[in-house]
């Protein structure tokens, strides 16, 4: 069995509290695409791709589409990933997204996230359609070539196959808890 989820498999459930204190499940978005991401507040690859993102969300909501951000990281790694840094994150940037925190890493796990970034592009029917990077260089987005993530969602509301739907999320790997900063399960592995 792979570590990350597979092409055409259901959106593993989640049970997360989000920046707004709010609790989100995955049966409460109706929306007609689902952009879930894993993310945090220190990466700088993540840091160098937010306004990217951002852009990407804005133009694609309107479609139907749903953005989730999902911070995995441990915050005994990186104090700056900690729930009150996410919090004070949203407040400074207002992200067109939910930011929701996955404190047992239990849901990093069941999807498989690899990096941060890390994008999930579930259809309607919560099927997984694309996997791995927004842009092929979320450290400098103004030397970015080609933003896959955006290129996925047009094909699938052009009704055609996604073209390339798995690449290589790229970044910096989710920080687990209990191990050194750079450390990766030992079945996780590139995706291509």
């Amino acid at each position: 069995m792979a570590y990350t989820l597979q092409i055409g498999e259901k959106a593993p459930l989640f049970d997360l509290i989000g920046t707004d204190n709010k609790t989100y499940h995955i049966a409460d978005f109706e929306e007609e695409v689902l952009v879930i991401f894993f993310t945090c507040n220190h990466c700088p690859y993540v840091i160098g791709s937010d306004e990217t993102t951002r852009k990407t969300a804005l133009k694609y909501m309107p479609k139907g589409v749903r953005f989730i951000a999902i911070n995995s990281n441990s915050k005994n790694t990186y104090e700056e990933d900690s729930f009150p840094n996410m919090v004070k994150r949203m407040q400074e940037n207002n992200f067109p997204w939910l930011y929701l925190y996955d404190e047992s890493q239990e849901v990093a796990k069941a999807y498989g996230a690899l990096r941060t970034p890390h994008f999930f592009v579930f259809n309607k029917y919560r099927k997984l359609i694309y996997t791995g990077r927004a842009i092929d260089n979320p450290k400098d987005s103004a030397k970015a070539t080609v933003n896959d993530l955006e290129n996925a969602l047009k094909e699938h509301f052009n009704y055609v196959p996604i073209s390339n739907p798995i690449t290589n999320p790229i970044g910096c790997n989710i920080k687990w808890e209990g191990k050194e900063k750079h450390w990766m399960p030992p079945e996780a592995c590139d995706l291509v």
